[in-house]
């Protein structure tokens, strides 16, 4: 009898959990920049095939997030604070296309979590570990794209996001206030619940812009 693995279906589901944890750890930095990537270890940690973690790869190579090398393997790619200005040009201009339209398509289901996204923002606990809140804080983008009605512009904006994440990560211990740049969200999730369509796109550039300044900030 086959195994789910042997099904496409299968393949394709344990592809993407591999993908989905992978992606994870690169954006994070769990994995650092250019740290090799261990097909076997992969394989035997998340119980799944070999062919599964090849396919995972393939695609985070295509999102820049690993690089392949013929008879070298593969590497966690280097985390480039030169791409910064190019990643916040593409998210200013794109960012508040997708607030406008979740302002404007919000269903009810998703207007729950951003209440209920709201209030966790705002009962942040100072004293949290970073982890914790950048991981919060890339919720919050999540929860945003996820409104938008444009498979593609959700898309690339993920892609964009995991981008700008690594280097946030990357300058972490030097931010000041974590916390009051998450806290710049509550603006923008409570103008997407009330339809405010030309508020949140002014906030959604802002903070865009703002994340650009302090990152420069950080690194002077």
């Amino acid at each position: 009898m086959s195994s789910v693995a042997d099904t496409p279906g299968g393949r394709s589901s344990l592809a993407e959990h591999a993908y989905e944890v992978l992606r994870h750890r690169l954006i994070m930095l769990d994995i650092a920049p250019g740290d090799a990537i261990n097909e076997a270890s992969l394989s035997a940690e998340l119980e799944v095939g070999r062919t599964p973690i090849r396919e995972a790869l393939k695609r985070l190579e295509g999102e820049h997030l690993v690089n392949s090398y013929p008879r070298r393997g593969t590497f966690a790619s280097n985390v480039e604070i030169t791409d910064l200005a190019a990643i916040t040009e593409m998210r200013v201009a794109l960012e508040p296309i997708a607030a406008r339209r979740a302002a404007r398509n919000i269903t009810p289901e998703l207007r729950a979590e951003f209440a209920e996204t709201i209030t966790a923002i705002k009962n942040l606990d100072p004293e949290q570990d970073a982890r914790t809140l950048i991981e919060r804080d890339l919720g919050v983008h999540r929860l945003i794209y996820r409104a938008v009605d444009n498979l593609h512009l959700q898309e690339t904006l993920v892609h964009l996001d995991d981008l700008a994440t690594r280097i946030w990560c990357l300058v972490l211990p030097r931010i000041p206030d974590l916390i009051g740049h998450i806290r710049e969200h509550i603006g923008l999730l409570e103008g997407i619940l009330s339809g405010d369509e030309d508020q949140v796109a002014s906030y959604a550039g802002e903070h865009v812009r703002e994340f650009e300044t302090t990152v420069r900030s950080a690194l002077t």
